[in-house]
C-alpha cells in the first residue's frame, strides 16, 4: 500500500510539472501573438511616418523584422524542444538563428539615428563584428561552446554561454551610448529618458538569463523598440531639417514657459545673404546655412540651446543668466575657436562681405548689450571680428 501511495504521487508530481509547463508554453504563445501584432502595427506606423527619411524607414523596418523573426523562431524552439530527433536539425538552426540575430537588433536602430546616407565608420565596425560573431557561432554550433542541442533533441546552455550574454550587452550598451551622443549632439532636453530605458533592458535580460523558463526578452525588446520609435520621432520633430539644430516650433513652446525677466537671448541675422544663393544658388546656400549652423552649434552649445528661427535667422537661448562680462568673454573666446574653421568654410561663398548681426538680449530689458560678428572678404583674405 506505501508503495502504490509512493507511486501515485510521483505520477500525480510529473502531471503538474507537464500541466504548468502547458499553461507557461500557452502563456508564452499568447505573448508572441502580441508581439507579432503591435510589430505589424508600428511597421504600417513607419510607413506611414513623413518625419522619417527612407534610410531611417528602412532602419526600423529591418529591426521589426528580425524582432519578429526571432520571435518566431523562439517558439520553434519551444514547439520542437524535446520531440523526435528527426528535429533536431530545426532545434539547431532556430537556436543559431535566434543567438546569433540578437545583437543585430540594436545596430539596426543606431542605422536609425543617423540621416545620412552613407554607413558610418562606426557602423560599419559594428556590423563586421556581427558577422564575426555569427561566424564564430557557427563554427561551435559542433562543440556545444554557447548552446547545444542532445542526440535525443533536448536543448541546454553550453559553458559558454557567457559569450551570447556578453554580445547581447554589448550591442545594447552600444545603442545606449550612440543614442545620448546623438541626443546630446541635438540639445534633446529629453535624453535623461534614455536611463530609464536602458536600465529597463538590463534588468529585464539580467531576469531572462536567471530565468529562461520566463520567455519574454523579445516581448520587452519590442516594448523597447516601439519607446524608442516614440523618442527618437519626437527628438526629430524639435530639429530643423536643414541646419540640425532646433526649430522654430521648439523655440516658441520654450519661450513660452520661461520668465521674462530670468533668461539671456543671443540673436543672430545674417545680412545680405540673398547675395550667396543669387551667386552660388540655393543648394550652394542652404550649405552655407549649414555651416553656419555648425559654428554657432560648436561655439555656443556649452552656453544655451541653439536655434534656426527663420531662412537666416538664428538665436541662442543661454541656459543660465551671467553677468555681461563674463558672458561676453567665454562666448568671445569660444568664437575665436571657430575663427580657422569660418575662414575655410566661407571663402567659397563670400563675394564682399558677409555680415553676422550678433545681439545678446536680457529678456527683461529691451536693449542689446553685446557682441556682434562681422565676417567680410578683401582681395587678400578673409577677416573674423569680434566686436
Amino acid at each position: 500500500m506505501l508503495q502504490l501511495n509512493k507511486v501515485n504521487i510521483c505520477e500525480k508530481a510529473v502531471a503538474d510539472e507537464k500541466m504548468g509547463s502547458f499553461v507557461m508554453d500557452g502563456y508564452f504563445y499568447v505573448l508572441t501573438t502580441i508581439d507579432l501584432f503591435v510589430l505589424c502595427f508600428m511597421c504600417i506606423l513607419t510607413h506611414l511616418s513623413e518625419s522619417l527619411s527612407e534610410k531611417q524607414k528602412r532602419g526600423f523596418f529591418l529591426a521589426y523584422l528580425m524582432i519578429a523573426g526571432i520571435s518566431v523562431l523562439e517558439v520553434i524552439t519551444v514547439v520542437v524542444d524535446g520531440l523526435p530527433s528527426g528535429y533536431r536539425w530545426l532545434n539547431i538552426v532556430s537556436n543559431y538563428l535566434g543567438f546569433g540575430l540578437s545583437p543585430a537588433v540594436s545596430v539596426c536602430l543606431v542605422y536609425v539615428l543617423d540621416r545620412k546616407t552613407a554607413l558610418r565608420r562606426k557602423i560599419r565596425i559594428a556590423v563586421c563584428c556581427e558577422i564575426a560573431y555569427l561566424m564564430f557561432l557557427l563554427v561551435s554550433v559542433p562543440y556545444g561552446m554557447v548552446f547545444s542541442v542532445s542526440a535525443d533533441n533536448m536543448y541546454s546552455r553550453g559553458p559558454h554561454f557567457y559569450i551570447y550574454v556578453i554580445m547581447y550587452f554589448g550591442a545594447i550598451l552600444y545603442l545606449s551610448i550612440s543614442t545620448i551622443i546623438t541626443a546630446r549632439e541635438f540639445q534633446n532636453r529629453s535624453r535623461m529618458l534614455i536611463y530609464p530605458l536602458i536600465l529597463f533592458v538590463m534588468v529585464e535580460t539580467i531576469i531572462q538569463v536567471a530565468l529562461p523558463e520566463l520567455h519574454v526578452t523579445w516581448l520587452c525588446v519590442t516594448l523597447l523598440s516601439v519607446l524608442y520609435f516614440i523618442y527618437c520621432n519626437e527628438m526629430w520633430n524639435q530639429l530643423d531639417a536643414l541646419t540640425g539644430l532646433l526649430n522654430q516650433n521648439s523655440y516658441l513652446k520654450q519661450t513660452q514657459k520661461i520668465k521674462y525677466n530670468s533668461g539671456v537671448l543671443v540673436v543672430f541675422d545674417v545680412d545680405d545673404f540673398k547675395q550667396v544663393n543669387d551667386c552660388h544658388g540655393h543648394v550652394k546656400g542652404d550649405l552655407c546655412l549649414a555651416g553656419i549652423a555648425e559654428c554657432i552649434k560648436k561655439a555656443y552649445a556649452d552656453f544655451g540651446y541653439c536655434y534656426r528661427i527663420g531662412g537666416d535667422e538664428f538665436c541662442v537661448l543661454l541656459k543660465k543668466q551671467s553677468e555681461r562680462r563674463g558672458m561676453q568673454t567665454g562666448i568671445s573666446a569660444a568664437v575665436d575657436r571657430e575663427t580657422k574653421k569660418v575662414r575655410n568654410f566661407f571663402q567659397q561663398f563670400l563675394t564682399d562681405q558677409l555680415h553676422f548681426q550678433v545681439k545678446i538680449l536680457q529678456l527683461s530689458k529691451t536693449e542689446p548689450i553685446g557682441i556682434c560678428i562681422n565676417i567680410k572678404k578683401d582681395e587678400r583674405n578673409i577677416a573674423v571680428q569680434v566686436c
